[in-house]
This record gives C-alpha cells, sequence and structure tokens, in this order.
C-alpha cells in the first residue's frame, strides 16, 4: 500500500502550465515546482514569461516561453515546441483565459470568439496535440493527469455585468472536462476541473482591487474569504498526485462554499 506522505509526492513529475506569469496559473505553477516538479509555463508576453522563469527558477525548475494560445497556431506551435523538448509529460494544467464585458446591445464578436478562442478551444487542441507526451508519461508511471480551469460562474450566474461569453465557456469548460475524460479514461489519464471562486487575480481586480471590494465580496462567502495560492496549490497538488487516482471527470468548485451552501 501507497504511504500517506507518497500519496501527494509529485518530485520528478513534468508540468505545463498555461498563462502561468500570473494569478491561479502563478500559483499552481509555483506549488508544482517547489514541489519537485520540471514546469514549463508559456502567456502570450514574453517579459512576463522571462520575469517568472527566473522567479521560479529560485526553488527548482521552470522553463517558459512565450506564446498566443488564442489562435490554433499559436497552440500548435507551442505544443511543437515542448514535444521537441520532453518525450513524456505527466500533468498539463490547461489555465489560459480570457474575460470580455460589454453591455449587450454593443458586445462584439471579437470579444465573444476571444474567449470561446481561448477559453475553450486551447484547452481541447492542446490536449490533443500533448496526447503522445501524456500517454507516454502515463504509460511510465501508471498514471496521466489534465487539469482544466474553469469557474463558479460556470455553475452560476456571473457576478459582473455584461459578463456572457465567460460564463458560457467556463459551463463548456466543465463538459468538454466530462468528455475528455471519458475518451482518456483507457489510458489512465484522468481530467478533471478546478473552478475558483474569488481569488486574487489581474482578471478579478475589478471586484478585488480595493479594501473594500475584497470585504463586500467577502461577505458573500460562506467561509468568509476570499480564496488563497494555499488554497490553490492544496487542491491542485492532489488532483495531480497519486490521491487522486480514483477521480476524473470532475469540476470541483473551489469557493468556500459559494455554490452549494447559498
Amino acid at each position: 500500500m501507497t504511504q500517506p506522505a507518497d500519496l501527494f509526492d509529485l518530485s520528478g513529475k513534468t508540468a505545463l502550465v498555461t498563462g502561468g506569469t500570473r494569478g491561479i496559473g502563478e500559483m499552481i505553477a509555483t506549488g508544482f515546482v517547489k514541489a519537485g516538479v520540471k514546469v514549463y509555463i508559456t502567456s502570450r508576453k514574453a517579459d512576463a514569461c522571462t520575469a517568472m522563469q527566473e522567479k521560479l527558477s529560485e526553488f527548482g525548475e521552470c522553463i517558459a516561453q512565450p506564446s498566443d494560445l488564442s489562435t490554433h497556431e499559436g497552440v500548435s506551435a507551442f505544443a511543437d515546441w515542448l514535444s521537441e523538448r520532453e518525450d513524456k509529460i505527466d500533468i498539463l494544467v490547461n489555465n489560459a483565459g480570457a474575460a470580455w464585458a460589454e453591455p449587450i446591445e454593443e458586445f462584439s464578436e471579437k470579444g465573444w470568439d476571444r474567449v470561446m478562442d481561448l477559453n475553450v478551444k486551447s484547452i481541447f487542441f492542446m490536449t490533443q496535440k500533448l496526447l503522445p507526451q501524456l500517454r507516454a508519461g502515463a504509460a511510465a508511471s501508471g498514471r496521466g493527469r489534465v487539469i482544466n480551469i474553469g469557474s463558479i460562474e460556470g455553475f452560476t450566474m456571473p457576478m459582473a455585468p455584461g459578463n456572457f461569453a465567460y460564463p458560457a465557456s467556463k459551463a463548456a469548460v466543465h463538459h468538454l472536462t466530462r468528455s475528455l475524460a471519458r475518451e482518456l479514461a483507457p489510458d489512465r489519464i484522468t481530467v478533471n476541473a478546478i473552478s475558483p471562486g474569488p481569488f486574487e487575480s489581474k482578471m478579478t481586480a475589478y471586484a478585488l482591487g480595493t479594501d473594500e471590494g475584497k470585504e463586500m465580496v467577502a461577505g458573500a462567502i460562506p467561509l468568509g474569504r476570499i480564496g488563497t495560492a494555499e488554497d490553490m496549490i492544496g487542491l491542485s497538488t492532489f488532483l495531480a498526485s497519486a490521491a487522486s487516482d480514483y477521480m476524473t471527470g470532475v469540476s470541483i468548485p473551489l469557493d468556500g462554499g459559494y455554490v452549494n451552501l447559498r
């Protein structure tokens, strides 16, 4: 029987975290690097990639490569780049995402397509294009992991007005997670989603950018606070580790009880 401490051991694993230079992606990448994982990160801005690689390399191995995952060409180019460097990967975290808000009368096709392309389309095609590496990793260790980042707004009505594409995209992520989980189960690759509630990031700055805003949002959470890096690291470590071997196709609200207790 596996010892309890070994259930959460990620040392020696290789992971990719998309959108890994800030917010939730940075939290997950930081937790993985500190746990002994070789972590690749990507985001659109080259300077952000350089800065985060330098920051995380103080704790372990982190390799950053800028890429635009909002296009199919960008996903393909990054997958090809990674495939040249790694024959196998153990963990894929599909975190890159975008939001867009406008009044319904003005909501643009550009905004709609950007959100759907990055939040949904890129998840499917990144997973598809890295299947050889994921399957090789699963064959070598007995398990592979895909972790998608959804949102509580895929379960509930959005908090911000004019926010149409984002919650629709995250509901799609939750359902895509189930479809991928069923498809990849024979390969011993689990596919689960983390669906965050309020966490501090650039995307939530409109609501959490002031002390007053944080207090107001925390007041709507049954546990009375917003999420922390430790909360995100804890759940992502669980889903990446042997401790979650018997769990797949699940979208987990990480939200202090907002979805299920209100």
